[in-house]
């Protein structure tokens, strides 16, 4: 009977992987994760075709690029991925008080991200940069913006996960979850790698060296 039991257990857990070896849960993870690198390649070209087009507009100079504030938020999400790591450490331990710890931290530190854009934003069109100035200012909103968009759902998740594990509803059974959401978070700070490399640094280095 307990063999039956087993047997029952293992082919119901099999029935929710593929035949990659993967959970449908996380195969759909990277399946999301795939489509988000084609939107954000696409939205990288789109920019990069229109640098430097202001359609008679005064130019918009590198040099108004606040580069160490910029530095300062962008190191802020790269350590949020730090606390990501930890806190499904936590959960696959056991230890809920250190996954609520971590996670909070994370969404914390994702939000002081979205606050430095914010405020960035407004310095920007202070200075004449709208979405509306030109083709190439509508490129940068558009794609620091769609950015800024995955990265307040990745904040969003955080916090629901955070308070589920306050109301007893996510524990180590449900590491799986951490662990896909984790991902989608980890993906969200690589991508904004390559936008600050692609907008900030490069074309400040051509303007100011």
């Amino acid at each position: 009977m307990a063999d039956a039991s087993v047997t029952t257990a293992g082919a119901s857990e099999q029935s929710h992987a593929t035949s990659l070896g993967l959970s449908n849960e996380k195969l759909g993870m990277w399946t999301l994760i795939g489509s988000e690198c084609l939107f954000f390649g696409a939205l990288i070209s789109a920019y990069l075709m229109y640098y430097g087009r202001y359609n008679g507009q005064p130019e918009i100079s590198p040099a108004l690029y606040d580069i160490p504030f910029t530095s300062v938020s962008t190191f802020v999400l790269l350590m949020s991925s730090l606390g990501m790591v930890l806190a499904l450490a936590a959960i696959q331990r056991g230890d809920d008080r250190g996954f609520r710890i971590w996670i909070l931290s994370t969404a914390l530190l994702g939000s002081v991200f979205l606050a430095g854009q914010i405020y960035e934003f407004t310095w920007f069109v202070e200075e004449g940069m709208t979405l509306t100035t030109s083709p190439f200012t509508s490129a940068f909103y558009v794609l620091t913006g769609f950015h800024g968009m995955h990265v307040t759902v990745g904040v969003l998740m955080l916090v629901t996960l955070w308070a589920r594990s306050m109301t007893g509803r996510l524990t180590s059974a449900h590491a799986d979850v951490v662990e896909n959401i984790g991902l989608y978070w980890h993906f969200v700070d690589i991508v904004w790698i390559v936008i600050f490399t692609a907008i900030y640094l490069i074309p400040y280095e051509q303007a100011t060296g």
